[in-house]
């Protein structure tokens, strides 16, 4: 999984068993769902469709990140708000949509999205569920607790994919 030093809190790789399960709801909008290689986790994913087309059968990496700032760049402390402060100040321009600004984990991949961890499922001993919003567009990661001990209720979370 990630190393300490990266604000990466989740990655894997998934191939994608379906699309639209239920019919498709949205002109724009599919729900896939995935299964990851490494650590037998299942993924329930909304997406654009006209920014990042997608296959049943197909790979796609995974991952989730806390910032899309590199290595330490954002290593804020953990001591109250001088760490909150210091990190919204390193992550200012890390992404501009006029190409200005530092290069982030987005230059890696092919698709971005911004959101919240809003659910935390317990589910069984072993077995957990995190649930997040990217602007609507939902995801459910389902598998054990322990290969997401990164992702925190509450906390906000780039989504990030590359085929």
């Amino acid at each position: 999984m990630a190393s300490s030093s990266s604000n990466i809190v989740f990655d894997d790789i998934f191939t994608i068993e379906d699309i639209d399960r239920e019919g498709k709801k949205f002109d724009r909008v599919s729900r896939l769902y995935a299964h990851s290689k490494n650590y037998d986790m299942d993924l329930t994913l909304d997406y654009n469709i006209e920014l990042f087309p997608l296959e049943k059968d197909q790979n796609v990496a995974l991952a989730l990140a806390s910032s899309l700032a590199r290595g330490g760049q954002a290593q804020a402390t953990q001591n109250g708000t001088d760490g909150a402060a210091e990190e919204e100040d390193k992550d200012r321009d890390v992404w501009r949509p006029d190409g200005k600004g530092r290069r982030g984990l987005e230059e890696d991949y092919d698709y971005v999205m911004y959101g919240k961890v809003y659910r935390f499922d317990p589910g069984t001993a072993e077995i957990v569920t995190a649930y997040a919003s990217f602007g609507g567009l939902l995801m459910s990661l389902t598998g054990s607790f322990r290969h997401m001990t990164g992702i925190v209720l509450g906390d906000p979370v780039y989504i990030l994919l590359r085929k």
